[in-house]
């Protein structure tokens, strides 16, 4: 198969059927922990990366063939190779596999095109989004996730916000902490307030566990972790 994988384990999503809606590494972030390695293509450009028709032509054939067994898969997930968002084509894809399907369909998107209103609408037909926000100030969103040109972090947080205020569906925010850059529990106490206004239905802490792009990027001691997640209180859990 060309653009779906899976089913998977997936730790948030059970057994996930995943789409890639661009090609490989076609993303704005460059993030220092992601497993895919480097970003080779750094771009805000929204187009049909990969097409459309031709994604939902492998769905279709996918889910209808006897021998696969779609009892097992939970959700279809947008994420794959890149930023999701960056496809022009996303609404279409989302239209055209609640045609083929009712599986509940997540998104795993960055955030960073989520200030964009046309986007919110885009995605408004799916069940579940899980947004990443891993820092609520500059010096750390460039850290850790080398964002591409003319992308704010206050842009970002403010799209949360806003996505929550229309969004029907369930919010998973996610987290990922990196120890010595945003492990402190002073710096979560303000994230505390930012996720409040973002109001998720879940807060994902997250840490790296496999091959990252860059060297030395380690997961803090457990003991933070959770002294985190006491802070964040019920909502949030340690994945």
């Amino acid at each position: 198969m060309k653009y779906i994988y899976g089913p998977v384990q997936s730790r948030r999503l059970g057994f996930s059927l995943g789409i890639s809606l661009t090609p490989y590494k076609v993303c704005n972030f460059d993030c220092i922990y992601c497993q895919l390695g480097r970003t080779t293509v750094k771009t805000s450009l929204r187009k049909e990366y990969v097409n459309i028709k031709d994604v939902l032509r492998e769905l279709r054939e996918f889910i209808l063939n006897p021998g696969s067994d779609n009892s097992r898969i939970d959700y279809i997930s947008l994420s794959g190779a890149g930023e999701p968002l960056l496809n022009s084509g996303i609404s279409s894809l989302i239209r055209g596999i609640r045609a083929i399907t009712d599986i509940p369909i997540a998104l795993i998107t960055n955030a960073s095109l989520l200030k964009n209103k046309t986007v919110r609408q885009e995605i408004s037909g799916v069940d579940v989004i899980l947004p990443s926000l891993d820092a609520i100030d500059k010096e750390a969103f460039e850290i850790i996730d080398r964002p591409g040109p003319n992308l704010k972090i206050e842009n970002i947080i403010n799209g949360l916000i806003e996505l929550r205020k229309g969004f029907k569906g369930k919010i998973y925010l996610e987290v990922m902490i990196i120890a010595g850059v945003n492990d402190k529990l002073d710096v979560f106490s303000r994230f505390k307030q930012v996720i409040s206004k973002i109001n998720p239905d879940k807060i994902h802490l997250n840490t790296p566990k496999r091959h990252t792009s860059e060297r030395g990027v380690l997961a803090p001691p457990e003991k933070i972790l959770n002294k985190i997640k006491e802070l964040l209180g019920p909502k949030c859990e340690i994945i």
